[in-house]
């Protein structure tokens, strides 16, 4: 027979109110008393049960993620972070994938509001005052996206950007062309008003080459197009679309570094297997996963008790954060980026001093020794 709460009670030698407690409110519960009530549930193999704990407390222990394209490599290690995250809390995670769409994104968001205790929202699609509108249903907290006046977790790829375009002006690039991702996408504006920014700080000519498909087929696609543009560098919108770029280029007969130098955008794994390696500026998905969940959990304060049958976003309490992250981005420069166009020659090396002719070497001057001599 499986173990009831009955049993724990019996072990431990407490109520089966305080066996509730201690799973449903351990706040609540003498800290010596809920240590013994869980060691006994331990030894027991007791597991409550989510859907009965969730009519007492009006919480689910459920979170939602909701991500733009799962095939995509750049989401895979923020769905592992979130979720790795949310077990530690004691919380399961239900993702969905919206391919781009943001019909798709609304109607996800509206589907698990009732079975969840608030989302995750994942690089969006969706207008701000969409997202604002839905947050009243239920709690938000959406990363690589800054929406005022809700809870952000975001990655600086302007300052990527930047980096990306200084280091590309120092290789002695001065025509550069920004692959654009979705017209839609926050990261795609940060990136372009960065981009831009930098390239007139440094002298260069920056062209605007999209919307693109942030995919590798995008990448490939306008590779024709970046050969007729006649520019000397490309930063494009992430690795898929550099990747792809990479490809449509060598199908051209163009070389890469040597002729084009290409720059991505996430560090994905790819990046590091491609030739030539992708020289890409690193975004910090992990870390944007574990901080997207405590963000969400910081909300889930003494909701009332029936809560979850109010609507509105109730779930995770009356308290609501509308703080902003905003987590650091890295150049990590590889084998994809070369000397342009204006690079400095390189500086000759000092020719080693020749024998002083008012010197000669004769009997009794020390001359260089062999390798033999100095091996004996």
């Amino acid at each position: 027979m499986p173990v009831t709460i009955r049993d724990v009670a019996r072990a431990s030698g407490v109520h089966i109110s305080t066996v509730s407690r201690t799973f449903s409110a351990p706040h609540l519960v003498n800290p010596e008393t809920r240590v013994r009530v869980l060691a006994c549930a331990e030894d027991l193999g007791y597991r409550p049960n989510r859907a009965a704990r969730a009519l007492i407390t009006g919480r689910t222990h459920n979170i939602g993620l909701i991500i733009a394209d799962i095939a995509n490599p750049f989401f895979p290690p923020l769905i592992k972070a979130a979720e790795s995250q949310a077990r530690h809390r004691d919380y399961h995670v239900f993702v969905a994938d919206t391919n781009e769409d943001p019909t798709a994104e609304e109607e996800l968001v509206h589907a698990l509001a009732k079975q969840v205790d608030g989302v995750l929202l994942c690089s969006p699609r969706m207008s701000n005052s969409l997202i604002e509108q839905l947050s009243r249903e239920v709690p938000l907290v959406v990363v690589n996206r800054q929406v005022t006046g809700l809870p952000c977790v975001l990655m600086d790829v302007g300052q990527g950007a930047r980096a990306a375009i200084e280091h590309l002006i120092g290789l002695g690039h001065r025509s550069i062309a920004l692959l654009g991702g979705p017209r839609s996408s926050w990261t795609n504006r940060e990136m372009r008003r960065a981009a831009g920014t930098a390239a007139r700080a440094g002298g260069a000519e920056l062209t605007l080459l999209g919307p693109n498909a942030p995919t590798e087929t995008g990448g490939s696609a306008i590779a024709e197009q970046v050969r007729r543009s006649g520019v000397s560098a490309v930063l494009a919108y992430n690795d898929l679309m550099a990747i792809g770029l990479i490809e449509g280029l060598d199908a051209l007969g163009v070389r890469v570094p040597q002729e084009v130098s290409v720059v991505g955008v996430d560090d994905i794994a790819l990046s590091r297997l491609t030739r030539p390696k992708l020289t890409t500026v690193a975004t910090p998905t992990g870390a944007a996963g574990r901080t997207a969940v405590d963000m969400l959990l910081q909300q889930d304060t003494e909701s009332p008790r029936g809560a979850r049958g109010l609507g509105a976003g109730t779930a995770l309490g009356v308290r609501r954060t509308t703080a902003q992250v905003m987590l650091q981005t890295d150049l990590v420069i590889r084998d994809s980026t070369g000397p342009g166009p204006y690079a400095r020659p390189a500086r000759p090396l000092a020719a080693p001093p020749g024998p002083d002719p008012h010197c000669p070497a004769g009997p009794g001057i020390p001359t260089a020794a062999t390798g033999d001599a100095v091996a004996s």
